[in-house]
C-alpha cells in the first residue's frame, strides 16, 4: 500500500483542500456539505482533478519494472480522463456514503432509504441524461437476501434493529461505474461476519493485478472467508463464501462487462488485464452459501448485446425508447419507471423479456433464518499500479 485513500469527504475540513489550492482561504470558508448532502463535488474541486483512491503496488517482481517504464506512465497520462471521471463518481459515492451510513436506522422504510440515497447522488454528481448519474438501483438486500433488492412502488417494509442489511449503489460519469457496497447492523452480534467479509474482500483486491488468474483470487478469498466463524444464540456457524456469486469486469455503461471473479476456489484461469476495471465483491453466508431467486422482482437491464427487435405493440416500442435514451444498457427498476411516467409497464416489460432485448435480475436468497453480508469496491489496473478508487476512511 503506497499511498493513503484521496481527499474530500463530506466534512468541510477535507473535502476543501484542493479547493483551497485553487481559490484560497475564502473559498474554503464558503464551501460546505450539507445535511443530507446536495452540494456537487465539482464545487470542492474546482480545478476538475479529482483525488486518487487507494494506490497500491503490484506484485514485488513486477512493480519496480511498472513504476520506472516511461512507455506505462504515458498510457496512464492517456487514460487521464477515464480515471478522472470514475474518480469524480467515486467522490460522491463516498460522500453518499458516508451521510447514508449516519442516518440509516431502524424504523425507517426501506422505500426511503434508496430515495434518500439516490436524491444525493444525482445532486452531488449533477446527474445529466447518460453524461452522468445513478450507476443502478440501490440495493438494500436484508438478511438471507443478498443481492437485488430494492423496493418497489408500495413497498412499505422497515428496516428492522436485527436487520443486517447491505448497501450496494452505483455513480457512474460517462458511462464509467463505481459499484461500492457495505453492510450495516445495529446489533454487534453480526460483527464477526462482517469482519469475515470486509476482510475476503480486502483480500481479493490484494491478489487482483494484471496476468493475476482469477481462479487463483477466488481461491485465496475463500481461504479468509471460510476461517471465520460467526455465534448466534449459542450456536456457532461457519461462514461460509456464496459460491454463485462474483465480483465482475465493468465497462462503459455494462456493469458486468464479461469476465467473473469467482469467491471460492476453481479452475478459471482467464487473466486480468492491464487497465480493466473491475468490481471486487464478496459475500458470505451463515447459510448454504448458495443463493436462488426469489420474491418480487424489481431490477433490469437491456442486454449490451440484445438482438436488434422492432416490438409490435405500441407500449413496448415505447417503453424500448424510453429505456435507450434514459439508461441505455445501464441496470433500471421499476420504481424508477414509475417516477418518469412509465406506471402501466408490466406488460411491456414483459415483452421485452420474452424477445431477449432486456434481462431481469430478481432477488437472490440465500436459506431462510440465516444472514449474509457483502463488501465490495471498484479498482482499476492502471499501468503502474493497482487503484482502489471507491477506497474511503470508512471501508
Amino acid at each position: 500500500m503506497d499511498r493513503a485513500p484521496g481527499a474530500g469527504r463530506v466534512e468541510e475540513t477535507s473535502s476543501t483542500r484542493e479547493a483551497d489550492k485553487v481559490a484560497g482561504p475564502k473559498s474554503r470558508e464558503a464551501i460546505q456539505q450539507t445535511s443530507p448532502p446536495s452540494v456537487p463535488v465539482s464545487r470542492f474541486y474546482p480545478s476538475g482533478s479529482y483525488p486518487e483512491g487507494e494506490v497500491m503496488a503490484y506484485a514485488e517482481a513486477d512493480h519496480l519494472v511498472r513504476t520506472t517504464s516511461e512507455e506505462k506512465r504515458a498510457l496512464e497520462r492517456l487514460n487521464f480522463k477515464s480515471y478522472n471521471d470514475i474518480r469524480r463518481a467515486a467522490e460522491v459515492h463516498r460522500q453518499v456514503r458516508r451521510y447514508a451510513k449516519s442516518v440509516i436506522r431502524p424504523g425507517m422504510k426501506m422505500i426511503d432509504i434508496v430515495e434518500m440515497v439516490e436524491s444525493s447522488v444525482v445532486k452531488l454528481v449533477e446527474a445529466k441524461g447518460l453524461r452522468s448519474g445513478i450507476g443502478f438501483p440501490t440495493g438494500v438486500s436484508l438478511n438471507n437476501c443478498a443481492a437485488h433488492y430494492t423496493p418497489n412502488t408500495g413497498d412499505a417494509s422497515v428496516l428492522g434493529p436485527n436487520d443486517v442489511m447491505k448497501l450496494d449503489f452505483g455513480v457512474h460519469v460517462n458511462g464509467l461505474i463505481i459499484d461500492s457496497a457495505c453492510t450495516l447492523t445495529w446489533n454487534p452480534r453480526y460483527d464477526r461476519l462482517l469482519e469475515a467479509v470486509r476482510d475476503a474482500t480486502n483480500t481479493g483486491i490484494r491478489e487482483a493485478g494484471i496476468d493475476v488468474q482469477l481462479g487463483d483470487v477466488g481461491s485465496a478469498i475463500q481461504e479468509v472467508m471460510e476461517s471465520y466463524e460467526v455465534e448466534l444464540d449459542g450456536k456457532v456457524y461457519p461462514v461460509k463464501a456464496i459460491r454463485n456469486l462474483n465480483g465482475h469486469s465493468i465497462e462503459p455503461y455494462i456493469i458486468h462487462s464479461g469476465k467473473s471473479v469467482p469467491i471460492v476456489s476453481g479452475r478459471e484461469m482467464t487473466r486480468m488485464e492491464e487497465n480493466e476495471f473491475y468490481a471486487i465483491e464478496t459475500f458470505g453466508s451463515t447459510g448454504k452459501g448458495w443463493v436462488h431467486d426469489g420474491g418480487d422482482c424489481s431490477h433490469y437491464m437491456k442486454r449490451a448485446d440484445a438482438p436488434h427487435v422492432v416490438p409490435r405493440s405500441a407500449s413496448a416500442k415505447q417503453l424500448l425508447h424510453h429505456i435507450n435514451t434514459v439508461y441505455k444498457t445501464l441496470p433500471f427498476c421499476r420504481r424508477w419507471l414509475d417516477s418518469k411516467g412509465q406506471t402501466k409497464h408490466l406488460i411491456a416489460l414483459k415483452s421485452l423479456l420474452d424477445s431477449g432485448v432486456v434481462s431481469a435480475h430478481p432477488p437472490l436468497y440465500d436459506v431462510k433464518d440465516c444472514y449474509t453480508a457483502q463488501f465490495e469496491h471498484t479498482i482499476v489496473l492502471r499501468p503502474t499500479c493497482k487503484e482502489v478508487i471507491s477506497r474511503g476512511d470508512d471501508y
